[in-house]
């Protein structure tokens, strides 16, 4: 593609030098940077591109595109001078790529919780139903059935667009997308046309980026104001903030609920640690899911596949089939007669709803043993509740390590245990060492009790120092069950 049809719909200040030459490939990280390529300099959190222009054009750029011009320009290279080169690298991306999601139907989910089971769950209710679909995740990437490791919730925009360009090549229709709030807040997914957007919910997290509660709701109900007309916004009406993320959307809104009439309503008739008996539209399904974060997440898949078209009758069918996703929720038994459940919650709202979960479906006298920690470098307000709330719901308690980062682990469990009060440190112990917290968690455990890991989910590592350890909370329980036996 030329540089004069790349740059077609960004304003630009300045342009020196030759706007014909074909620019074959653009690139945000100068270490990334071919021959021929177009190299945006992008003040990041942690660095300023600006820094490496340089070094961009040593390894083959020949245009430049920034928001301040470097004290010496070079000769052959085209420099461009732009307002915003943040918002600006989406729209080039999705330029360079030819409009992938005008030939897509893309639909984001964002929220704090419920995102990657809901994203997930349409995957593989469409794949189903014999599309070829795509999917943005946490977990993974996957162009119909071809996975794509993945490292962020949301790629960077040039990452993103490279990837539904794939997916609109190889004849995919749909495409699920977890929409973080960093990916929002830094336009990550700028120039994307989204067919629908779902909000699961919203409470405390990533406030060491948003600061505040505020900032943190207003980047997620941005996704929604920027929606089209011809979109659906579909919102959890449960949600004390569930309106407040709509009310300012041009998209057709719908609402799902559990408490109080929405266009999608369900009701839990019966619930075990095999799954639900639910009541959907006043139509009964069993789902092989547990606890009632569930039943929202499965409320708000039927209600989207509902809103593209499909058959109500052929969306229960399916729904009854799927199963739940790596890392939430994830049941083991345990040889000596106690079930682990390993879960992604790190948040104090999403592990309040596991261990409400775990309550519900409980049977007998059986204890709970909790085992979670906190990430280190992210928001220290939530470590003292993480623990109040692990010791509210559980009879015992062992706080230990999740990726400490770069922070020491003993500090983040001393942050943690700030929170509790004098009389809650009887049921807690804290194990810096994760796997030796979960071997004592089932030294613990007897016939009937359930062990909570919480935390880490569907991650094979932890991170300690900057490096990534292979760790996975379940190869670790597997490999106990098998010394039980």
């Amino acid at each position: 593609m030329t540089l004069n049809n790349l740059i077609v719909n960004i304003t630009t200040y300045d342009i020196i030098g030759n706007t014909e030459k074909d620019i074959t490939g653009i690139q945000i990280d100068s270490r990334q940077i071919t021959k021929g390529n177009l190299f945006i300099a992008v003040k990041g959190t942690q660095t300023d591109g600006h820094a490496y222009i340089d070094a961009a054009i040593q390894n083959g750029a020949t245009a430049v595109v920034c928001e301040q011009l470097p004290p010496a320009l070079k000769q052959d290279i085209t420099y461009i001078r732009i307002p915003d080169t943040e918002s600006a690298t989406g729209k080039l991306a999705t330029k360079f790529y030819g409009d992938p999601t005008e030939k897509l139907e893309l639909i984001g989910v964002t929220g704090t919780n419920g995102k990657t089971t809901i994203a997930t769950l349409l995957y593989n209710m469409f794949r189903k139903m014999g599309y070829k679909t795509g999917l943005l995740s946490t977990v993974c990437n996957y162009i119909d059935g071809e996975a794509i490791p993945t490292e962020h919730t949301t790629p960077d925009p040039i990452t993103l667009n490279s990837l539904l360009g794939r997916m609109a090549d190889e004849g995919c229709k749909y495409v699920f997308m977890e929409v973080s709030s960093h990916s929002i807040a830094q336009q990550r997914i700028s120039g994307l046309k989204f067919a629908g957007g779902i909000f699961t919910n919203i409470t405390r997290d990533h406030l060491d980026y948003h600061k505040t509660f505020e900032n943190y709701l207003k980047t997620k109900k941005a996704f929604f104001d920027e929606l089209p007309k011809n979109a659906f916004a579909l919102t959890n009406a449960d949600d004390k903030n569930g309106m407040v993320m709509v009310q300012n959307t041009k998209a057709h809104i719908a609402t799902y609920s559990l408490k109080t009439l929405g266009d999608f309503k369900g009701k839990v008739l019966e619930d075990g640690l095999e799954g639900m008996l639910m009541e959907i539209n006043n139509r009964e399904v069993n789902v092989q899911f547990i606890g009632r974060f569930n039943a929202y997440n499965l409320l708000a898949v039927y209600g989207t596949a509902c809103l593209l078209g499909k058959d109500p009758e052929d969306i229960l069918l399916i729904l009854s089939t799927l199963r739940p996703v790596s890392g939430r929720f994830d049941t083991i038994r345990s040889p000596k007669g106690y079930t682990a459940i390993v879960d992604y919650a790190h948040t104090p709202d999403a592990l309040t709803n596991v261990l409400n979960a775990i309550h519900e479906v409980r049977k007998g006298n059986g204890q709970i043993i909790t085992v979670v920690g906190a990430g280190g470098n992210r928001d220290k307000g939530k470590r003292p509740l993480m623990a109040q709330e692990a010791v509210r719901q559980s009879d015992r308690v062992i706080i230990t390590s999740d990726n400490p980062r770069f922070e020491e682990p003993q500090s983040i469990i001393d942050d943690m245990l700030s929170g509790l009060k004098k009389a809650d440190l009887s049921k807690v112990i804290s194990i810096i060492d994760r796997k030796e917290a979960i071997r004592t968690a089932c030294l613990l455990a007897h016939s009937g009790d359930v062990i909570l890991i919480a935390g880490k989910g569907h991650e094979n590592y932890q991170e300690i120092k900057g490096v990534k350890h292979h760790f996975d909370d379940k190869e670790i329980l597997k490999a106990i069950f098998d010394n039980e036996q």
